[in-house]
Formats: structure tokens, sequence, C-alpha cells
């Protein structure tokens, strides 16, 4: 099964970025895991996709399609989403030009964060989820990954603390099983 994951953080040393590259390693047997930046992405404007979907958002949405499940590691700013993430909802979101169905829709997602605060990416998460869930994608809970204090398990880019680590896994685990749960529903 093929999953791709998003990060919210354009940052070089961002926690969820590696909060991502961690999943890659910990991803179940038969799960692989493509990491798609969002640094070419524009700003949402209607009048730019009346002209047709630029590239780099076409091949986001591209990408989207061709994934059975999407991975997205949510930071939280300012208790909420990043306009960075929003930016890309948005997009895949949309139909555009030449797209009968938008990207997101019946999309299955798993959302994961890492934070330096205290609560983790709780607050972010769940409203991911509402914005998700508004675009059609299918965000059914499934327990949380939360990592606080990202700054003390997250050490030169590499999620170092093996309790998370084992519950990254446990929750990519079941991901995968809802993946294929899913997959038989179509």
């Amino acid at each position: 099964m093929n999953v791709l994951g998003i990060s919210g953080s354009l940052r070089q040393a961002s926690f969820n970025t590696a909060l991502l590259h961690a999943a890659q390693e910990l991803a179940p047997a038969g799960m692989n895991i493509v990491i798609h930046r969002l640094h070419a992405l524009p700003l949402f404007d209607q009048d730019v996709e009346e002209q047709g979907d630029p590239a780099p958002v076409a091949e986001f949405k591209d990408a989207i399609e061709r994934a059975d499940g999407l991975l997205f590691a949510c930071p939280e700013y300012n208790g909420g989403i990043t306009g960075v993430l929003k930016n890309a909802v948005d997009w895949a979101s949309r139909l555009g030009k030449t797209r009968k169905v938008a990207a997101l829709a019946g999309k299955t997602i798993c959302i994961i964060g890492a934070s330096p605060g205290i609560t983790g990416t709780v607050r972010a998460q769940d409203q991911l989820r509402l914005i998700l869930r508004r675009a059609g994608a299918r965000t059914e809970p499934q327990g949380d990954v939360l990592v606080f204090q990202a700054h003390t398990k997250i050490i030169d880019g590499r999620l170092a603390d093996e309790r998370t680590r084992e519950a990254l896994g446990r929750h990519l685990a079941g991901f995968g099983e809802r993946l294929a749960a899913t997959s038989k529903d179509f």
C-alpha cells in the first residue's frame, strides 16, 4: 500500500518532517510512505485556479490520487494548523478545471503531530480532522500520536524516544489495517 506523507511545516529542522521520516522507518511490511514537500505550492487563489492548476498543484493532486492513504504530520502554531497545511488542503479539496472528483474526496487519512508544547498537537489535529472531513476525506478516529516536548524526543532530526517510536509503529500498523479494510469497501 502506498501512503503519501505530508508535513505541515516548511522548516528545515521540522519535528513533523522528522516524524514522517520515522514513520518511513517504522511502517509495517507492505506499507511504503513517500513524503511530498509543500514548498512549491502557491497560495490558493481562485483566479489562478480558473486558469488551470499550476504545475506544483497538479503534481500534488496527482500524488494524492495515486496514494492509497495520506499521513499528515500536523504541527500546531497558535492553537491551530499551519497556514501551509491549510493551503495544501484548500488546493486538494478543489476540482480545478480538469478533475471530476477532488483529490481528497474519499481518501483515508492518518494524522500524527509533534510540538515542543506539553499538549502535543491535539488542537491542531482536531482542527485538521474537521477541515479534512469537510473536504470529503475519511478521518475516523483511530487514536492520536501527539508527540509533546518534541525537542526532547527528536534529536538531530531523528525520533530517538523509544516509547514514542513504539507508539508510532503501533499507530501505523492500525492505519495499515484500516487502509486494507477501506480498500475492500470500494
